[in-house]
């Protein structure tokens, strides 16, 4: 039987169908081109992107900068005013120079105010920025001294007049500065040549960037190898300078090119350039750095910016590319010979003719610096700048103006004195170190102030800030029989806290060898030289510093309450109450002693020193403004006691060297000897106090006498000088002050007999009611006025 089989065929399929559409290479080409094309609109758009963020970032940190001032971040730091009066010993030249110190100039577009010098005549305008607000007057001069001082507009003469507080330096971003603020209208045309022409001769034609200059600069670095050439405009220089942090960081140039396009986008070549020239580095002076070209001729040629020769513009822009090698001061050929080629590029691109180029070429490099304040005052700047984050704490960030207590006149005395001093300790020293063990030399501080607002008024840390910034008015020492003052003050207070004893300046004392003993530890001071004097006054014993009397009536008063007026003085909390803490064993401060010590010289008051009178924001807003800070620390009664206590140590005692070295005007003090030298003393109207020591706290052997009172005296002599502190007056007793006869041997009241007698002050009820013992009927003297 036959199997009948389906024949099935399957389906062939062809994938060469002649219907569908064939992709062509050239489809590819297109398709890759697109990609290419969308991938490199991508791309810059990223670029537009990411340019556009940073420039629209740095664009408004620098309008913030702009609207606050490119210099906003800076705190001008200055001196307190100085008052002038008719009679005083001034010439024109010394105010002129003071008035370039208080940012004044020959310019009357100034802000802050302008000058204009005739023979013998400086007229003064201050402007809006003045500080003292001052009418404009005319000031005129006659064989040394001012003659006449007459307001500008109706001719009525005055007596006196206020000049403006001087700069004495700027704080920039937590570095130390001088810097004067110039205009553009205040800059010669040769300092504007001489710049563009030694930095960037294209300044006024290019839009930030020298493509020219950029590409010469490439070129010359490749064949040499290395990095030769600079391409820096003005405007690039200026874009690192204020807005860029100094650091390398890969970041910094492209950061440099947005700051550059927006600085010329949005400033005038005029304003770029003023910027340019008060923020560029041009070298040092002490410890401060010089910023821009204003203070720079005021640094090394003692002028105004507008006032600078051709010769002196081209050696200042010539120092520019390496301020401390081309320093003229040190170096004085080099400067001269990058000024010269500064000149001949002057000379090149037209600025000078053959005759200007060759006078300028053959000047000599001179230097005239004027004296700076900032340089005998950086001791006085530190302790202001702890004073100043104390004050203001976050308002800091917001102070541009700071007006400080310092008197640029007193703190010149006083590093003088301190220069004069030193040199003697110096020679008294001399031959006492083994020649082959060198030690560092002895050390130096002095703080004056206002007793009666605590304001210093000049202050020295050390012989020499750039050797060392130690401040030494900050160091903790033992003050010695600086510190006896306390103890007689505790002691006088009975008359006013009562005790088992009041005592008086004439209350009696035995000043023989004593044995103290306190907490089973026996205790024996002894006196300077060794010699006890017997039965001697409360007045005796403080003039001539006897240590036994001293520690006996610290006893009889209790250690306590001597230290607890020591702690109502200011002194520190860690002064114990011990025997020893009569013969100031326990450290403290200059800078305490001296606050201490207003407690004495302003009627019982105590204050406590300050720095800083006044600080402004940039729009003027009073931030602080200093008010003393003070409080009644002792009865005015006692007080005064004190001050005629102290006043025998100048007349008869420890301190009367002042008086043979020539100091007159009535003052009070205190020497005081430990391993260091002190002395502090005071008129009406001022209050010194010098320390002098080793810093590693060796002996200086020499007693305060020998050591600190000679400064002190030579400085208080050159104050004497001066308009505002030769009026010391004489210490005027309070209502409650008697005045008796006493007998300078028992210190009751004075009888016939008495072969030494002398008034003495009593607080009224404390006088001695009996007649002289010790020369009459009696020969018992009393320890102390029975109450």
């Amino acid at each position: 039987m036959l199997e009948l089989k389906e024949n099935r065929t399957e389906p062939q399929i062809s994938w060469n169908q002649p219907d569908e559409p064939q992709l062509s290479p050239r489809f590819f080409e297109r398709r890759e081109v697109r990609i290419v094309g969308f991938s490199a609109l991508g791309i810059f758009g990223a670029i537009i992107l990411i340019f556009g963020f940073f420039y629209v970032k740095f664009a408004r940190m620098i309008d913030r900068r702009l609207a606050a001032g490119a210099f906003s971040n800076t705190i001008s730091i200055y001196t307190r005013p100085r008052t002038i009066g008719v009679g005083d010993a001034l010439t024109p030249e010394e105010v002129v120079s003071r008035l370039r110190h208080s940012g004044y100039s020959t310019s009357r577009a100034n802000p802050m105010g302008w000058y204009n010098v005739r023979p013998e005549v400086v007229e003064v305008y201050p402007g809006l920025d003045s500080y003292t607000g001052g009418q404009p007057v005319v000031l005129e001069f006659a064989k040394g001294k001012l003659a006449r001082i007459l307001a500008a507009g109706d001719r009525s003469e005055r007596q006196s007049y206020e000049l403006e507080p001087q700069l004495i330096t700027n704080l920039s971003q937590h570095r130390e500065e001088r810097r004067h603020l110039i205009r553009f209208a205040e800059i010669p045309p040769a300092l504007v040549n001489a710049v563009i022409s030694a930095e960037d001769k294209h300044f006024f034609l290019h839009s930030g960037f020298d493509f020219t200059r950029i590409i010469k600069a490439a070129y010359m670095d490749m064949r040499s190898g290395r990095k030769e050439q600079g391409a820096s405009t003005l405007t690039m220089q200026l874009a690192r300078g204020v807005w860029l942090e100094p650091e390398k960081r890969w970041t910094r140039k492209m950061e440099e090119l947005f700051i550059t396009m927006h600085l010329e986008d949005k400033l005038t070549k005029q304003q770029i350039f003023e910027d340019y020239a008060n923020e560029i580095y041009l070298g040092r002076q002490g410890t401060f750095s010089i910023g821009g070209f204003g203070e720079a001729a005021r640094a090394y040629f003692g002028k105004d910016v507008s006032q600078l020769t051709t010769a002196e513009a081209a050696l200042l822009a010539g120092m520019v590319q390496r301020p401390s090698y081309y320093n003229p001061a040190r170096y004085p050929e080099r400067a001269r010979d990058r000024r010269n080629r500064v000149l001949a590029l002057m000379r090149r691109n037209g600025y000078l003719n053959a005759e200007q180029y060759r006078q300028a070429v053959g000047s000599p490099v001179t230097i005239t610096a004027e004296p700076s304040d900032s340089v005998g005052s950086q001791y006085f700047i530190d302790l202001m700048n702890d004073e100043l984050q104390t004050r203001l704490d976050s308002r800091e960030q917001h102070a541009r103006y700071i007006y400080t207590t310092i008197d640029p006149d007193l703190q010149q005395a006083a590093q003088d004195a301190v220069d004069i001093g030193m040199k003697a300790v110096d020679r008294q020293l001399h031959g006492r170190e083994h020649p082959k063990t060198p030690r560092d030399p002895p050390q130096v501080a002095l703080i004056a102030l206002d007793p009666r607002t605590g304001e210093i008024r000049a202050l020295v840390g050390g012989r020499d800030y750039g050797v060392s910034q130690l401040n030494r008015v900050l160091a903790m020492r033992q003050p010695g029989s600086a510190f006896k003052p306390f103890v007689y003050a505790a002691a006088l207070d009975t008359a006013i806290q009562g005790g088992r004893q009041i005592f008086t300046p004439a209350s009696v004392l035995s000043d023989t060898p004593t044995t103290f003993t306190f907490n089973h530890t026996s205790y024996q001071p002894g006196n300077y030289g060794h010699e006890f004097m017997g039965d001697v006054t409360l007045r005796t014993a403080l003039a001539h510093s006897l240590n036994n009397v001293t520690v006996q009536l610290a006893q009889l008063v209790g250690y306590e309450k001597v230290v607890a007026m020591a702690q109502r003085a200011g002194l520190n909390k860690a002064i114990q109450a011990t025997p020893s803490v009569a013969l100031g064993a326990y450290e403290t401060t200059p800078l305490e002693i001296a606050g201490a010590y207003t407690m004495f010289a302003n009627q019982g008051m105590h204050v406590t020193p300050a720095t800083i009178s006044l600080a402004r924001a940039p729009d003027g807003t009073v931030l602080y403004q200093h008010q003393p800070e003070g409080h009644a620390a002792l009865d005015p009664r006692v007080a005064y006691l004190m001050v005629s206590m102290m006043q025998e140590v100048l007349r008869s005692g420890t301190g009367a060297a002042a008086r043979s070295l020539g100091f007159t005007l009535p003052a009070a003090g205190k020497t005081g000897t430990s391993r260091d030298g002190w002395f502090a003393g005071f008129t009406t109207e001022l209050l010194c106090v010098v320390w002098v020591g080793f810093d590693d706290n060796r002996e200086l052997n020499l007693d305060g006498a020998r050591s600190a009172l000679p400064v002190w005296t030579e400085f208080m002599k050159r104050a004497a000088k001066m308009r505002e502190y030769r009026d010391a007056k004489a210490f005027q007793a309070p209502q409650g002050v008697v005045t008796a006869n006493i007998c300078a041997d028992s210190g009751q009241r004075a009888g016939d007999d008495c072969p030494d007698k002398r008034y003495e002050v009593f607080i009224s009820g404390t006088q001695p009611a009996t007649e002289c013992e010790l020369h009459g009927i009696g020969a018992h003297g009393g320890l102390g006025t029975p109450r």
